[in-house]
């Protein structure tokens, strides 16, 4: 394998692509951030496996779906039809952005299971290998630790490789791969390689996929030096952070979840990145800021609509870069409202919930009003049984109940 990747090396010239922020590194601290003096403190409170008639609503207006992915905000889908651009669902924008970085710069490829002229497990690389051929668009047998370290090597030669996990939980197997070689080989080599990857793929709790289907790995991915993190939840920031992951420097995870493959939304003709670094203003609000990200977002979104008709008005932030975390929008939100909500799908220990709380409180303790509260998955395996499915996650009424006891 390794002559193959020689082979494309040879026949596509090295032109250096333009990477986004190439020259800054993963090592950098966060900004400095100032303190005042208001006294906080910090608990965890588990997502507890209730049934419905445990949350139940007061009334039919405040009755949930449960395990619903929420549309986006009425406002936004009001004025979708005026807009210019095109829609796409989201894994087509990703598609989209990925051809567009193929066809900006010869040394991107791709590699996986299935990738190829399948056009891989969720459709998302459908039609490359067509247009590219197989050597950009290399199908590999099914060793997730053989290709993903093929991926490392590929990009310490110069190429851009993407690298497929066919499901997020496949790629435990390569978990050595991605440690000590992807995260830690510019250190260790003084500076000599580069290793501009994107490890993605589909994870999340889907639709009765059983547990070793449901994985959440970004509590594993996150104690690795020099690795990135991105979650993407909307057709628009999928294509943007895809295309800002091909061309950064620093090795970068992007988790997709299985069950926003489907989400439709208009994006705009012209090209555009997003930050790797940047979290997204979802709803302004005053009253309390709800931290989230990936599918947790729309069960946010439909939980502030009960919470706003009810009173209150959460400020709601997609952090979207799981590492490192936006401490700067984070922050301006803190100091605003003074309490915190964060609301995951990841486990609750280890999760990104406790990494994002410990943030909150080294930066920000003297800017809360009142614990930080963290609703997460249950620590058991995600049964296959839908209804238990749904209990091991966190619901919207959960997600109302914990606003107004943290309110009060």
């Amino acid at each position: 394998m390794a002559t193959v990747f020689q082979g494309l090396a040879v026949r596509t010239p090295f032109s250096p692509p333009n990477a986004l922020d190439s020259n800054k590194s993963l090592l950098h601290p966060p900004r400095s951030l100032s303190v005042s003096d208001r006294k906080g403190g910090l608990f965890i409170v588990r997502s507890e496996g209730r049934t419905n008639h445990v949350l139940r609503p007061r009334s039919r207006s405040d009755q949930f779906i449960t395990s619903a992915v929420a549309t986006k905000a009425d406002s936004s889908s009001a004025s979708t039809a005026s807009k210019p651009g095109h829609e796409l669902l989201l894994f087509e924008a990703l598609r989209e952005g990925l051809e567009e970085e193929m066809d900006r710069d010869p040394c991107v490829c791709v590699m996986g299971e299935d990738v190829g002229h399948y056009g891989g497990s969720y459709k998302v690389t459908k039609g490359l290998a067509t247009k590219y051929g197989d050597l950009r668009v290399l199908d590999t047998p099914i060793a997730e630790n053989s290709f993903t370290g093929m991926g490392i090597g590929a990009a310490m030669t110069g190429l851009r490789p993407i690298v497929e996990g066919m499901n997020m939980g496949f790629l435990l197997l390569a978990f050595n791969q991605i440690s000590n070689n992807c995260g830690m080989l510019h250190y260790t080599s003084g500076g000599q390689f580069k290793i501009p990857i994107v490890i993605r793929g589909p994870g999340g709790v889907g639709r009765q996929l059983g547990a070793e289907h449901s994985q959440r790995l970004e509590s594993y991915f996150q104690s690795i030096p020099g690795i990135q993190m991105v979650a993407c939840s909307t057709p628009y920031n999928a294509k943007g952070l895809m295309k800002a992951a091909i061309r950064s420097d620093n090795p970068v995870i992007l988790f997709e979840h299985v069950l926003l493959y489907n989400l439709k939304e208009r994006i705009p003709d012209e090209e555009y990145i997003c930050s790797l670094e940047e979290a997204e203003m979802v709803r302004p609000g005053e009253h309390v800021t709800i931290l989230t990200y990936s599918r947790m977002r729309y069960h946010v979104m439909q939980a502030a609509k009960t919470l706003v008709n009810k009173g209150y008005d959460p400020e709601v932030i997609d952090i979207r870069s799981l590492k490192p975390f936006d401490l700067h929008t984070i922050g301006n939100s803190v100091k605003k409202t003074h309490r915190v909500l964060i609301v995951e799908e990841c486990m609750r220990t280890g999760g990104i919930g406790a990494s994002l709380t410990a943030a909150i409180t080294e930066n920000f303790h003297d800017y809360l009003d009142a614990p930080i509260v963290c609703l997460s998955s249950q620590d058991v395996p995600t049964p296959y049984a839908g209804t238990l499915e749904d209990w091991t996650v966190v619901q919207p009424a959960q997600i109302v109940t914990a606003v107004e006891q943290l309110c009060q």
